[in-house]
């Protein structure tokens, strides 16, 4: 990598002054970062890299203690947000109560569609995750891969939803977990009262 190729893509996320494009996100704001859930915006400033002054954000994630900065420029291209609204988020607990989508692709293509779905970080896209590959209530049927997936989405779902509703993610997985068990529940019984009005 050449110094020039290094000037060009700091020019490219270099701080612009934009007085309409203001940022959306502000200090102490819970925000979404598809990548690695939800976390909270610590400071929004310009700081000085390799002599280039550049608009960061930057967000703390308490749960991987990580800290990421992100350039102010480029936050909507790489899909932070701010939480998802209740309406949001009570569609995507209506998704969990649907039936699981089956599908014939082989399973490396379905974990790939999965994997894609999970980092857009939209609550229904995780919801249709969590719906799609929850195991039986034997715990049979899941292999590694789809049990990784299930709870990578399960947790990064938990996460909004118990900052939303302020409780713990624990709670917020028993609620998830409690959705799924009354929809497969509900769906039992359907044949069942079909049969009888019948």
């Amino acid at each position: 990598m050449t110094a020039a190729m290094v000037t060009a893509a700091l020019e490219a996320t270099a701080a612009k002054i934009k007085p309409m494009d203001a940022s959306p996100f502000r200090k102490g704001d819970a925000v979404v970062y598809p990548a690695h859930g939800v976390g909270r915006v610590e400071r929004v400033g310009t700081e000085e890299i390799a002599g280039h002054r550049l608009d960061l954000i930057l967000i703390s994630f308490t749960d991987n203690q990580m800290t990421l900065r992100v350039p102010a420029a480029q936050a909507r291209a790489a899909g932070l947000r701010k939480l998802a609204s209740r309406e949001d988020m009570a569609g995507a607990l209506a998704k969990l109560t649907g039936r699981p989508k089956a599908s014939r692709l082989m399973w490396a293509k379905r974990a790939q569609e999965y994997l894609a779905k999970i980092n857009t970080g939209h609550p229904g896209a995780l919801a249709e995750v969590v719906r799609d590959l929850q195991s039986a209530d034997d715990g049979s049927g899941s292999s590694f891969s789809q049990r990784h997936l299930f709870e990578l989405a399960l947790d990064r779902l938990a996460g909004e939803i118990a900052v939303i509703n302020q409780t713990t993610k624990s709670d917020a997985i028993d609620l998830l977990n409690r959705t799924l068990a009354d929809a497969r529940t509900d769906r039992a019984a359907e044949p069942t009262q079909s049969s009888v009005s019948v």
